[in-house]
């Protein structure tokens, strides 16, 4: 069978192309933000919260703007860390779209899982569908009736984003897959498409009281099931003792479940405390975190 035309994913895209166009050319919004609006309401939909987009292209365009407000305020609330939810951080607007109840505390308890999600849904979808959208308000030169990978690059001012990184046009990787190409119909989740990195947790252990590689295990295995995919104990100081190690997991979800909205976890294995907080690269030249901790 043939590639998949751009033709094609335009017209099975129809409603998110609508909800975008309504976003930047009907209410004038910023065009990065509004990737990433439309990135986040993706996203809800693949966790739980069917038909956002259906419901929303039905939608007065001031009710969109006012859903995306809301939308922006979560994204935003994705950058901070350890902050007070404010008044319950009911999100009104969007619980009377999905009609459940929804709040900041979602984006508290799964911060990593829809930071994860965000980015590969921004990178794999929305560079794929919102091209000629993002042409035309942008004044790029690109042209729309060729194949994504014979685009010419251009770039969205705002990105890249200090937490959704890049974004880029074409799409890296492109692959012009057809209808017969079973990895149209794999039943992944946008979580599920991450780098190690996005994984990676960062161990830290108190100095005398020396943590295995087994202790380590058990310690997560034993509340999380298998979710450890490689486990790195750190060098050795002087007294032979380990004082950091990094965790990659096999999802991000686990991440979110280890932390359980907080930036730093504690965990205590036989009579030993186990520091733990989502990895971070630079963490790797500096000071390992906590090591004189007792």
């Amino acid at each position: 069978m043939a590639p998949i035309t751009v033709d094609e994913l335009h017209r099975f895209h129809k409603k998110d192309r609508n909800v975008f166009s309504c976003l930047v050319i009907k209410l004038g919004r910023n065009p990065a933000q509004s990737l990433l609006v439309m990135a986040l309401w993706l996203w809800l939909e693949n966790s739980g919260f069917p038909n956002v987009i259906s419901k929303l292209v039905v939608l007065l365009d001031t009710q969109i703007n006012d859903l995306a407000n809301e939308a922006e305020t979560c994204l935003k609330w994705l950058e901070l860390e350890n902050s007070p939810i404010p008044n319950g951080g009911v999100l009104p607007q969007t619980s009377t779209l999905i009609h459940t109840q929804i709040s900041l505390q979602l984006f508290t308890q799964k911060r990593f899982t829809a930071i994860a999600g965000i980015k590969t849904i921004l990178n794999k979808i929305c560079a794929r569908i919102f091209t000629d959208i993002l042409q035309n308000i942008l004044g790029s030169t690109c042209t729309t009736t060729s194949p994504p990978s014979l685009l010419t690059p251009f770039t969205v001012p705002g990105f890249p984003h200090p937490l959704f990184g890049t974004f880029t046009i074409p799409p890296i990787n492109y692959e012009a897959l057809d209808l017969s190409d079973p990895r149209i119909w794999e039943n992944k989740r946008p979580s599920d498409d991450v780098t190690d990195d996005d994984k990676t947790m960062f161990l830290t252990f108190s100095r005398g009281f020396p943590v295995t590689e087994e202790e380590v295990r058990n310690l997560f295995t034993s509340t999380y099931g298998d979710c450890i995919k490689i486990l790195n104990m750190g060098c050795t100081d002087t007294r032979d003792q380990v004082l950091f190690a990094t965790m990659v997991l096999n999802t991000v979800e686990t991440v979110d479940q280890i932390l359980d909205g907080k930036q730093i976890a504690k965990f205590r294995v036989n009579g030993k405390h186990i520091w733990t907080r989502k990895y971070e690269r630079r963490e790797y030249i500096s000071s390992p975190m906590g090591g004189s901790r007792t």
